[in-house]
This record gives C-alpha cells, structure tokens and sequence, in this order.
C-alpha cells in the first residue's frame, strides 16, 4: 500500500524531531522560547502526519506525492526556522518561516485538488 517508501522515512523522521522538540519546550526551553518552540513542533508534527497520508493515498498521483512532499518539506523549514530563532537568537530566520508556511498551504491546496479529480464510488 505505500506509495512512496522515501515521503514515509521523511515524515517519520520530522514526526519524531517534533516529539523532541515538542518535548524539549514543555520540559526544558524557557519562558522566552517555549512558545516558538512549541509552535513549531506542532506544526511540524501536523505536516508530517499529512506527509504521511500522502504516501498511502490509495491511488498513484503525481499531485498527492507532491503534496505530501511540499507538507513534510514545509513543516521542518518552518519548525527549524522557529527553532533557530528561538535557540540561536538568528532573528533573519523569520523570514524563511514563511516559505515554510507557504510549502505547508500548497500542499493542503494540491491535496485538495487531488481529492477533487479522484472518482470514487461513494456519493
């Protein structure tokens, strides 16, 4: 049933970084980083988990491997960026977070689109 063994290594690999780093602001950040932290962690969690539907999405489809690709990708570029602001104090990295963010809508959008082109015998 899986699709595309890469997207599952990938997703599984940021699930397990957003654990640690989810972990890591409930037990050991700050006050001051916790929040960036935290909010990285979920949305990096989140992604991964949409990665990883992408990757055994029942039909072969270039859109949904792309999604799942764009939401794996677009979660650690954000969540890192976050990280690196949080913990390196490397304020220049809040303007990469968006482009996590925007990797992270386009995958939603392409699944959203595949979804919409996939027959299905259910009404």
């Amino acid at each position: 049933m899986i699709r595309s063994r890469n997207l599952v290594v990938f997703a599984a690999l940021n699930g397990a970084m957003a654990v640690m780093t989810g972990a890591f602001a409930a037990h050991g950040a700050g006050p001051a980083v916790k929040t960036l932290l935290a909010t990285g962690a979920h949305y990096q969690l989140a992604h991964a988990v949409l990665a990883l539907v992408c990757a055994v999405w029942p039909a072969r489809d270039r859109l949904v491997r792309a999604a799942g690709w764009l939401a794996a990708t677009g979660g650690l570029v954000f969540a890192t960026a976050l990280s690196l602001i949080a913990l390196g104090g490397l304020s220049i990295m809040g303007a990469v977070a968006p482009v996590g963010g925007m990797f992270m809508i386009l995958g939603w959008i392409l699944l959203a689109i595949a979804g919409f082109r996939t027959q299905t015998t259910d009404a």
